[in-house]
């Protein structure tokens, strides 16, 4: 499929992943795949290149260098180390080919990499007290199934009823609404093939999805011409699907308005995976239910966890040296 003037693209599944290739015909040939995120070259990579009508041959050091100045007004430094190797990728195959002598992503001062730190998280008061201030929100279904499945934005706003069985007590996670760079991307793809899963589904939460599914038919019932059946499980009240951005901010206005401590929505995730280790689950219990592909993510989440668990014992330490010299 040519998606742009001598730019034609390959695409296959892979594992569960998606595979593409690049193919640039021209006076000049190159490469570039990709077998992750879809998204980078066709949004953030060949926009960019094709605007500036350059041949593979033309791409120099301080051409890539510039490219990475101008994303990093808006992406992160890790987001921009993506964007190079795709870039990498391309080129070096064009080496591999004779058509350039060298990688010029090689030559250029690459943004440094942002070390995790450790994720901010809810302790389990904390959850408790965002379940009560979320009862009759708009949020109040998409706040509780992220916290209790540890769900990305994504998979909560992908979940579709018919991906829910009731009589099997199962939900499955297969389909993901995403948001980039304007755009809402709509697919039955997740992050990875490990993101794919099916989790069971116990009494409280059933609960919880029958109550939910009464409420949208009611809603349906009072506005049957204005009502949009999108099959959908988080929606508004007319039916259609919540958008990213309206979950963002009004999960941040909703910790506001009840002065709980900020936390990003993407933070209940790690919420969850705390929650887990306070209950006494392992890492690889852990990994399982959030479905990392990579133990190595689990383990980062640890890092805010133990800092806040040498601090109970430092506190604890403190006060019962206090009470020892008070002797």
């Amino acid at each position: 499929m040519e998606i742009l003037p001598g730019v034609h693209q390959i695409a296959m599944d892979y594992h569960g992943r998606v595979l593409k290739l690049y193919l640039l015909l021209g006076e000049n040939f190159g490469m570039l795949m990709d077998a992750g995120d879809a998204t980078i070259p066709e949004s953030g990579i060949l926009p960019y290149f094709e605007k500036k009508k350059l041949k593979v041959s033309e791409v120099t050091p301080a051409v890539v260098q510039k490219y990475v100045n101008v994303k990093l007004e808006k992406l992160s430094p890790n987001s921009v180390r993506k964007h190079l190797a795709n870039i990498s990728k391309c080129l070096e195959s064009a080496v591999k080919q004779n058509i350039i002598a060298f990688n010029p992503v090689k030559r250029i001062e690459l943004p440094k990499k942002i070390k995790f730190t450790g994720a901010k998280h809810y302790n389990e008061r904390q959850i408790e007290q965002l379940l009560e201030c979320a009862k009759g929100d708009p949020l109040e279904i998409v706040i509780r199934l992220t916290l209790f499945y540890g769900l990305r934005r994504s998979e909560i706003l992908g979940l579709r009823w018919q991906s829910i069985n009731f009589d099997e007590r199962t939900i499955s996670i297969n389909h993901t609404v995403v948001k980039i760079d304007k755009t809402t991307h709509i697919s039955d793809r997740t992050k990875n093939a490990s993101s794919c899963t099916v989790f069971p589904m116990p009494e409280k939460v059933m609960a919880e999805l029958l109550r939910w599914k009464e409420h949208q038919q009611a809603l349906k019932e009072l506005q049957p011409n204005d009502y949009h059946d999108s099959g959908y499980v988080c929606t508004y009240p007319d039916g259609q699907l919540l958008s990213t951005d309206f979950v963002s901010q009004h999960f941040a206005r909703l910790l506001r308005k009840n002065d709980m401590p900020h936390i990003r929505f993407h933070d209940l995730r790690h919420s969850s995976a705390c929650f887990l280790k306070y209950l006494g689950f392992d890492l690889k219990d852990i990994q399982t239910w959030l479905r990392h592909k990579d133990i190595q993510t689990t383990m980062n989440l640890y890092v805010s966890l133990d800092m806040e668990a040498k601090s109970n014992i430092a506190n604890n330490l403190d006060a019962r040296f206090q009470l020892l010299e008070a002797k």
